[in-house]
């Protein structure tokens, strides 16, 4: 127990010592920065973030400091970005000095380097994206049209029979669809092997990819090589998390093979990769893009739908007119479908507002910068790394932010202002998601089938009153 407390006080006095010989170093630029809050001693501008909803934070600062932000945590260089064309500007203009990620020492811990969304720039990501766009681009996503209605019709049943928690439903739906589309397995619900073990490593992940945990092995290098029993709480499951990395990314993958050689393969990502596997592309990047197709969005499309069926019975004069376009164009016996999508844009407007008004990943995924830049008259130092702040909360391009009005998404005369796949909630640049169009797919048909048979509305008490809901959303990597 005492050499416990010696080797816990040691290490914090390497950390402090470490951080003032890191923090102390004098920096000269050839033009000034962004502007920002001032700067603690070592610890930069750590104590004034929200950590549980940092874009909470960076909305404050920017009614102070404007649309682009430079704060430090620990020595890293942070460039906050509050505005769209700041973001379009740099991350989508200038996309081959900003398409790179910040390093985050405990995805490699973990054993989830294969994470394509976090590889740094270059021929690995390439060939990532290749495949991705290969299985899932515009056009390929036209053949899984039929499996996303069969799977909204099942999420229509489910929600019938769901007794108060939505989640699980919800959460069955995006699973089974994306395993479908992915490796040709129909999952057995919730209790499915290969979604329990993926549930477990996306809650594993949560912990140990969280922001102040990599900028802390960020800014001290030297902890990643202490054993992981130094470590208390999330850390001792580094082990565990590997462990259902290997299982994740060979089982599925293995399976769809030996299918394949026997002749009773369905049609999903993998196979479609297998059969076309000239490309160059090895079975290790395979197996990753597989896995990454899959646990990629899980989380982020439970976290849309979710957040649909709270605005359609907070707002039910959207769900009427939402409805009622429907009503209109589609036929009284049948189910909307994907050919229906260009006589409905008001649904795609409802769309586009849920992954404004709540974006599933609020600040995005970080980019960094592999050169110096500037912009604006100011200096971008290489290596920065760039959040997106409250693009969504932005007043000078969505008046009244915080209400949900899906008109914002519509011109006078009722049509599309732009292409949902263009939505900011998907990325930007280079690292733009490869697997936008199957999502907005997915999310469309849900939709458009929940609408079409049920009402949401307010549960009632025993009076008959309906019970008042408060919006709440959770924190974390995915909201």
């Amino acid at each position: 127990m005492l050499s416990a407390h010696i080797l816990a006080g040691a290490t914090s006095c390497i950390i402090l010592l470490v951080a003032a010989l890191r923090l102390s170093r004098g920096r000269v630029y050839p033009l000034p920065l962004p502007p920002g809050p001032r700067r603690l001693p070592f610890l930069g501008n750590a104590l004034q973030l929200d950590t549980k909803r940092p874009w909470l934070t960076y909305t404050a600062w920017g009614k102070i400091y404007g649309k682009i932000i430079h704060s430090r945590i620990l020595g890293i260089d942070m460039i906050i970005i509050n505005s769209e064309s700041i973001a379009r500007e740099l991350l989508d203009k200038r996309s081959g000095i900003y398409s790179d990620r910040p390093v985050i020492p405990t995805n490699e811990i973990a054993g989830l380097g294969f994470n394509t969304v976090l590889l740094p720039y270059g021929e690995t990501l390439r060939q990532h994206r290749k495949i991705f766009h290969q299985v899932l681009r515009a056009e390929a996503s036209l053949s899984y049209h039929g499996m996303y209605s069969r799977h909204a019709n099942e999420l229509v049943f489910d929600l019938l029979k769901a007794t108060g928690d939505l989640q699980k439903p919800i959460q069955a739906y995006t699973a089974s669809l994306i395993m479908a589309v992915t490796y040709g397995h129909s999952a057995r619900g919730t209790q499915d092997p290969f979604l329990a073990r993926t549930q477990e490593l996306l809650d594993i992940a949560r912990h140990l990819l969280s922001p102040e945990r990599a900028a802390m092995f960020t800014a001290f290098p030297f902890l990643k090589k202490l054993p992981v029993w130094c470590f208390r709480g999330a850390y001792a499951l580094m082990g565990r998390s590997r462990e259902l990395c290997q299982q994740l990314l060979n089982e599925p993958f293995n399976e769809v093979k030996a299918q394949m050689a026997n002749g009773t393969a369905s049609q999903s990502l993998v196979a479609d990769f297998l059969s076309q596997a000239d490309d160059g592309a090895d079975e290790d990047t395979m197996k990753a893009v597989a896995l990454m197709g899959y646990i990629g969005g899980i989380d982020t499309s439970t976290s849309t739908l979710h957040v649909f069926l709270m605005a359609m019975m907070l707002y039910p004069d959207v769900q009427a007119r939402a409805r009622a376009e429907i009503n209109q164009v589609v036929m009284h016996d049948k189910m909307p479908s994907i050919d229906d999508r260009p006589s409905l844009p008001y649904l795609d407007a409802v769309l586009r507002e849920v992954l404004r008004w709540y974006p599933p990943i609020p600040l995005g995924m970080a980019h960094a910068t592999t050169n110096d830049d500037i912009y604006g008259g100011y200096f971008i130092p290489k290596g920065s790394s760039y959040e997106l702040g409250a693009l969504s909360r932005d007043e000078d391009i969505f008046p009244d932010a915080s209400r949900f009005d899906p008109t914002r998404h519509l011109t006078a005369d009722g049509k599309l202002k732009d292409n949902f796949v263009h939505h900011f909630a998907f990325g930007h640049g280079r690292r733009v998601c490869p697997g936008r169009w199957f999502v907005e797919n997915s999310l469309w048909t849900a939709a458009a089938a929940v609408l079409a048979v049920l009402r949401i509305d307010h549960a009632r008490d025993s009076n008959g009153d309906k019970i008042e809901v408060k919006p709440e959303i959770s924190t974390g990597m995915v909201m």
